[in-house]
């Protein structure tokens, strides 16, 4: 398999980036400071999940009056805090895969929910940035992961058929995009291992992004 694929498509928080855990914090605490209270399991369920789906969990969970961008604004600048004081913590070989990517001719494109403002100041920071042959974000296509039109958009993009990639993913709403766009989707768990349904969508579960190399 490894020998047809052109292009290695990444997700970028609990991916490439240790991110992930600041959301599952920062959701509770906004959702506090607004009066409202949220389970363990619900931040879980917004990892990757894009528009115009995470309004509609929000509205299901709190009613139709609830103010998502109010509380996702204050959400936003508590991750914005966070990262200035913690940094930006990359997963463990997350420099060293795309280093070995580009060596090795193979494409390299960050697909993540993040807008594009956010998402190059990041990769900027991280020092990532010259790594990518394109960035794509949620505010590039109509429906946000997990419908598969961002992972549709970026192969299109690459001039690539969906088989002839990889996509690398930890959750759930974004390993099931990347499936319905027809790419072969590997899962790097980040807070939570795939169950049984998810496991029958993957081409691999891997242990950490270095393992991708092995792939080729």
């Amino acid at each position: 398999m490894g020998n047809k694929i052109k292009a290695v498509l990444f997700d970028l928080d609990g991916t490439l980036t240790d991110t992930e855990k600041y959301y599952q914090k920062a959701w509770p605490e906004a959702l506090k400071h607004f009066g409202y209270k949220m389970t363990p399991e619900q931040p879980l369920e917004l990892r990757s999940l894009g528009r115009p789906f995470a309004l509609e969990k929000f509205k299901e969970w709190y009613g139709e009056a609830f103010d998502y961008w109010k509380v996702r604004d204050y959400r936003k600048a508590k991750i914005e805090e966070m990262l200035r004081i913690n940094g930006i913590p990359l997963k463990p070989g997350a420099r060293e895969t795309l280093a070995w990517l580009r060596e090795h001719g193979v494409l390299i494109a960050l697909v993540t929910a993040n807008d594009r403002e956010r998402a190059e100041r990041y990769l900027k920071k991280i020092e990532l940035f010259d790594y990518f042959n394109r960035i794509i974000c949620a505010d590039m296509v109509e429906k946000g992961k997990p419908a598969p039109d961002i992972y549709s958009y970026t192969c299109s993009k690459l001039k690539l058929a969906p088989e002839d990639t990889f996509a690398v993913e930890d959750s759930p709403n974004g390993c099931m995009s990347a499936y319905r766009a027809g790419c072969n989707v590997i899962m790097i768990p980040d807070l939570t291992e795939p169950d049984e349904a998810l496991k029958s969508i993957l081409y691999a579960r891997l242990d950490c992004l270095l393992d991708i190399c092995k792939m080729f």
